[in-house]
């Protein structure tokens, strides 16, 4: 009996595991501090989707892990860190 609940568990789980989103790497100019840091945080949690925002202040790069089907675009991007003060240079993404 034990077995049957288990492997159902264990079906659900693997999917799971499939579903998948994107990491966009984002490189930025202007992050300086951990103030900074958080700012930008601010900004992307705010972005329906977003799962995970890792943010390196010396290589001026922010991660972001969003869930399958939420989509970054460069215009949208451009703007929040322009309304943020920093400068946006780029993005790369690739599945998670």
């Amino acid at each position: 009996m034990k077995r049957f609940l288990i492997l159902p568990l264990l079906f659900f789980w693997s999917l799971a595991a499939f579903a998948a989103g994107t990491q966009y790497t984002l490189r930025v100019d202007g992050l300086a501090c951990p103030y900074c840091a958080y700012g930008i945080e601010k900004k992307l949690k705010q972005i329906e989707g977003v799962e995970k925002i890792d943010v390196d202040l010396k290589k001026g790069i922010v991660i972001v892990d969003v869930a399958e089907g939420v989509a970054l675009t460069e215009s949208q991007m451009k703007q929040l860190f322009k309304d943020a003060g920093f400068t946006y240079r780029g993005m790369e993404k690739k599945p998670l």
